[in-house]
């Protein structure tokens, strides 16, 4: 058995696109997982499945999710081993930072550079981002509410249609990695 997180990308946010916990719950157990735990309401929960591919407990997951709740959501897997690789690669001095001024995006596939030519840096500074694997980590020392940076990586010519992106604070990032290490 492996313990995976699955995070889902922007539902329970302005009253619309609800998926109440413990339908969410519900519906992973629906398709065999064990072991099933949500965190906060934002849309991420931990589960045990026989082990298989990250893709294809994504698409059965959003298959599911579809069907029960009537709209679709985009949603990442990732394992224990993968949730604790990104914390330990985290290239910002996470302990000496507020949750609200580190956050990782993750990705559905790896992200390059090439992708970022063009973007002036220094423009956003004292903001930064570094890339990771399949994840930007998203140094925002005024929160992310107000960074013109994650404002201008949100944009299409940055996230470009097809690709999963969703966001979690450094809090939420660590407590998916102590999640699924505990099983």
């Amino acid at each position: 058995m492996t313990t995976y997180a699955v995070l889902l990308r922007g539902i329970n946010v302005g009253g619309s696109r609800k998926v109440p916990m413990a339908a969410l719950r519900a519906v992973i157990e629906g398709l065999g997982h064990g072991d099933v735990r949500t965190y906060l309401q934002s849309g991420q929960a931990v589960f045990t499945a026989d082990d298989g591919d990250e893709d294809t407990l994504a698409a059965g997951l959003a298959q599911a999710v579809e069907e029960h709740f009537g709209f679709t959501v985009d949603l990442l897997v990732r394992d224990h081993a993968y949730l604790r690789a990104i914390v330990d690669a985290c290239p910002y001095p996470a302990a000496e930072l507020e949750a609200k001024q580190l956050h990782v995006t993750y990705f559905s596939e790896q992200v390059t550079r090439d992708r970022y030519t063009g973007l002036d840096r220094t423009a956003f500074l004292p903001e930064e981002f570094t890339l990771g694997d399949r994840a930007l980590y998203l140094h925002t020392p005024g929160g992310l509410g107000r960074s013109k940076l994650a404002e201008t990586l949100a944009r299409p010519r940055y996230a470009p249609r097809g690709l999963i992106a969703t966001t979690r604070n450094w809090n939420t990032v660590l407590k998916l990695a102590e999640m699924t290490a505990t099983g």
